[in-house]
């Protein structure tokens, strides 16, 4: 804003901080909604049909939506979801989708993740219980993603 124009924006960007005449309804940018993030995740030896995928987008909707930050803190490396929704997801190279990876090794091991690439690698569980059990240990003590196995 220059206030030698009467502090008018003469940029032509938009001023945020500018008051508006009424206020916008949209959902806050906050709001993890997980029906967005399952329309833009591909599966890595996995399938949408899979068990422990249909509990994992079953676990993500019982989550509290700290919980869901705490996940897409896990996953991606920042609690925010994209202004665009999680079509417009950022990876190490560009734009990239959530990607969930199977993960054969024993199931006694918590899931993991590469931020980098917004990859959660899931261990083939026998439950929902404990994969719940173990996404939860997971996200919250070490939100990183990376590094935990």
């Amino acid at each position: 804003i220059n206030a030698e124009y009467g502090g008018r924006n003469t940029s032509g960007s938009l001023d945020l901080l500018a008051e508006s005449p009424a206020p916008l309804s949209v959902e806050p940018v906050d709001s993890v909604s997980s029906l967005d993030l399952k329309a833009n995740t591909e599966y890595h030896k996995y399938q949408f049909s899979s068990l422990q995928i249909q509990w994992f987008w079953r676990a993500l909707r019982s989550f509290s939506q700290a919980e869901r930050a705490n996940f897409l803190q896990f996953v991606t490396g920042t609690s925010k979801v994209p202004l665009q929704g999680f079509s417009a997801l950022e990876g190490m190279n560009g734009v990239q989708k959530f990607q969930i990876h199977r993960d054969d090794r024993s199931t006694d091991r918590l899931p993991s993740a590469h931020t980098c690439f917004n990859q959660l690698d899931l261990p083939v569980y026998e439950t929902y219980d404990k994969l719940r059990k173990m996404l939860l240990l997971s996200i919250n003590e070490c939100p990183e993603g990376f590094g935990l196995a």
